[in-house]
């Protein structure tokens, strides 16, 4: 799959393509089943040799320009968005630097600049709801007045719902989930565990000192955090991709009255691991438990291991 982080970088002569414009923040089945269905509509045989499937997508969030005090957390982190919509068999995927220089271009401006010229679109897909041009001016109406006028058809793809029909398929979902720490219900949505990806620092090493050594996720690591908890889950070096067994903490370690929130893993069994400086991803499974204070420290390593027997029967199931 091209991946593309400016205009400019798209080769000249590309397409014809059929296009689709959004956020996909962490690409869930929604997205997955609009996006696998538009590449098999790109290749399929009538529409010409040569079709590409492209994704049109943003980075930062639309809102964390225009109103950064209400902007969705992103469940997930760039690198691991190109991931995922790679491996819905995309050919390419455009991430355009949101700016204000961008976000004032005219409906217009967008569609001739970026679609027409740049991507020599043949099909645009865009939901109902579609917004675009600065103060977004342009909605469906403009988007199928424009695409008479360029010459590309313009497809509306309808409401991707659950099974039963009782809601859409939704990234503000995902995040509602996260919240309460439900990541099985979230897993669900996703089609997938929810992940964090960062790299290991160094803690207070209290754990170590407990029995149970943990690798401390940087605070800069990529992707939603859960609610506070214990969780079963899998890590892995993101160099190698060996999925490990393992019993997750967040929170601030209030037994011992701390303070920063902090995202630990233990790989379960694993005392030999140095895994300082590797970036790891941690895959959530389920929740084991809520956040505890524990009154001494003899109760909090006798339900650690509970923490962990509890993980082992999530994970081997």
């Amino acid at each position: 799959m091209h991946r593309w982080t400016d205009l400019d970088q798209v080769p000249p002569g590309f397409g014809p393509s059929v296009v689709t414009i959004g956020n996909f923040d962490g690409v869930h089945l929604g997205h997955r089943q609009v996006l696998t269905r538009m590449v098999a509509d790109a290749h399929a045989v009538g529409r010409g040799a040569g079709t590409s499937a492209v994704a049109v997508t943003f980075d930062p969030h639309p809102r964390q320009l225009h109103r950064p005090e209400d902007a969705p957390p992103l469940i997930t982190g760039v690198r691991d968005k190109l991931e995922l919509l790679a491996s819905t068999g995309l050919d390419a995927v455009l991430v355009q630097p949101y700016t204000w220089e961008f976000a004032r271009q005219s409906p217009e401006e967008f569609v001739r600049r970026f679609l027409v010229d740049g991507l020599h679109a043949v099909t645009v897909v865009v939901g109902h709801d579609v917004r675009f041009g600065w103060q977004n001016a342009g909605d469906l109406s403009t988007m199928l007045e424009l695409g008479d006028r360029y010459g590309f058809t313009v497809e509306v793809i309808p409401e991707v719902t659950t099974p039963d029909g009782a809601r859409r398929w939704s990234s503000t979902w995902v995040r509602e989930l996260l919240a309460v720490g439900d990541v099985s219900g979230a897993a669900e949505i996703l089609g997938r565990p929810h992940r964090l990806r960062g790299v290991v620092v160094e803690g207070d090493k209290r754990g170590r000192e407990l029995g149970f050594p943990t690798a401390n996720l940087s605070a800069s690591a990529e992707g939603l955090v859960p609610a506070d908890g214990v969780y079963a889950g899998w890590l892995s070096r993101a160099a190698d991709r060996d999925r490990l067994p393992a019993a997750v903490s967040i929170g601030t370690n209030p037994t011992f009255d701390g303070v920063a929130r902090r995202v630990e893993a233990y790989v379960i069994g694993r005392t030999d691991l140095d895994l300082y400086g590797d970036e790891i991803l941690l895959e959530f499974v389920e929740r084991l438990r809520p956040t505890l204070k524990f009154d001494s420290v003899d109760d909090l390593i006798a339900t650690m291991n509970d923490d962990v027997a509890k993980a082992r029967v999530v994970l081997a199931s």
